[in-house]
């Protein structure tokens, strides 16, 4: 059973059609939209401030969100993969993007809409990438811009892909 935790007199909301694994954690400030994910061992800590999900998320197996006292927040648009074991803390990031495997994303970043954060990047705190960039290193830098239309077709499939493998553990 999914731990759902209120803390602080806040309680996890949760959109239609969402689908959180069996130990999954989500804890205190978080908003999250319909066909959501958040899947093993994943962590979305809203206890110390504000955690707002859009739509069709993935929060892959691993994965941790979460932010700094009364100083970050993390905005996750609509359409956006978090990898596994990846560590998003205090950031924003715009619809349409795929932060990859065991990436860290720290306070303050904002990655523009369609992006893509390269596997095992550490993207360094108030970076802002450029909507349509692949960044990726340590520290993540910017490599090339992304075509729009194969990342488009390639984030869009990771997000739908992960709506469909939730519906074999609703199933049972």
């Amino acid at each position: 059973m999914s731990i759902i935790k209120s803390v602080r007199g806040f309680t996890p909301q949760f959109g239609d059609n969402c689908f959180l694994a069996d130990n999954a954690v989500v804890v205190g400030d978080v908003v999250m939209g319909n066909e959501c994910s958040v899947w093993f061992g994943a962590v979305v800590r809203g206890d110390v401030n504000s955690i707002r999900i859009g739509n069709k998320v993935n929060i892959q197996d691993g994965a941790v969100l979460h932010t700094l006292y009364q100083k970050s927040v993390i905005e996750i648009d609509d359409n956006v993969s978090i990898g596994h074991n990846v560590c998003v803390h205090g950031a924003k990031i715009e619809k349409n993007c795929l932060i990859g495997i065991g990436s860290v994303v720290l306070d303050h970043v904002v990655v523009g809409e369609g992006s893509i954060i390269g596997a095992g990047s550490v993207v360094l705190q108030g970076t802002q990438i450029e909507p349509g960039s692949l960044y990726a290193g340590t520290p993540a830098k910017r490599i090339k811009d992304v075509d729009p239309e194969q990342a488009k077709e390639m984030i869009e499939r990771i997000a739908n892909n992960y709506v469909f493998y939730s519906s074999w553990y609703k199933e049972s």
